[in-house]
Parts: C-alpha cells; sequence; structure tokens
C-alpha cells in the first residue's frame, strides 16, 4: 500500500515538473490601425456630452451673504456634489450638481431636501455661443 502511494506521488511528481518546463510567457506586438476618423467622432462626442443639457439642483435664490452661507452649509453636509453661484439679477442662485439623469438627480434631491427643503430639480438654459 506504501509503495503504490510512492510510486502514485512519483508519478505526479514528475507529470508536474514536465508540465511546469513547458510553460512558457507569451509576448506579442499588438499594432492598432485606428481610422482617423474615430479621432474626429470622439472630439464631436466630447463637444456633445459638454454642451448636452444636464439636470441641476437649486438650493438657494436670494441675497449674496444667504447665497454664501448655503453654500458653505451644503459643502458642509454633502461632498459628494459640486456647487454653482450664479447671479441673475436681482438674486443668487446656488446649484448643485451636474446629473446625466432625471433619476440620478431624484435620488440626490431625496438626501438634500432633508436640509435644503425648498430645493428643486431643474434643466439649465443652454447658453448661446458666438461663432
Amino acid at each position: 500500500m506504501i509503495k503504490r502511494q510512492a510510486n502514485f506521488l512519483l508519478f505526479f511528481s514528475i507529470l508536474f515538473s514536465l508540465s511546469v518546463c513547458n510553460l512558457q510567457a507569451q509576448n506579442a506586438i499588438v499594432t492598432v490601425n485606428q481610422d482617423r476618423q474615430i479621432d474626429k467622432l470622439l472630439s464631436l462626442k466630447k463637444e456633445v456630452n459638454r454642451t448636452e443639457s444636464k439636470y441641476k439642483i437649486q438650493i438657494y435664490n436670494g441675497n449674496r451673504s444667504g447665497a454664501e452661507e448655503a453654500r458653505l452649509e451644503f459643502r458642509k453636509s454633502f461632498t459628494d456634489w459640486s456647487t454653482d453661484m450664479k447671479y441673475e439679477t436681482p438674486n443668487y442662485k446656488i446649484w448643485i450638481g451636474n446629473f446625466k439623469t432625471r433619476l440620478e438627480a431624484d435620488r440626490t434631491l431625496l438626501k438634500v431636501k432633508k436640509k435644503f427643503g425648498s430645493a428643486f430639480i431643474f434643466k439649465p438654459k443652454k447658453e448661446k455661443r458666438n461663432p
């Protein structure tokens, strides 16, 4: 019985040794031939994404000192979203986030409304660019 186990171990040891000796790393060189139109399409896609209307949440509308206070309070409570202060005569507005989908904005609004009850979601108007 012991001799049988010894033969069994010897056989698998030799088999393992032979298989390890045959393993080799593979080296390859990959060349990508990319059409130049792809770069143009990628830059066009970036431009569309940049100008695409996204959802934002407004948490404050009023005077400048109130806007700065609301912005500071928001930044202390929520660190995941950026804030923007916009001035539209005669009020300052604090906008947060840049949400791609309405669902994403709604989920954030639920969290934000606990602290800023008058917060709401909107789509900013697209700014006209001079050609």
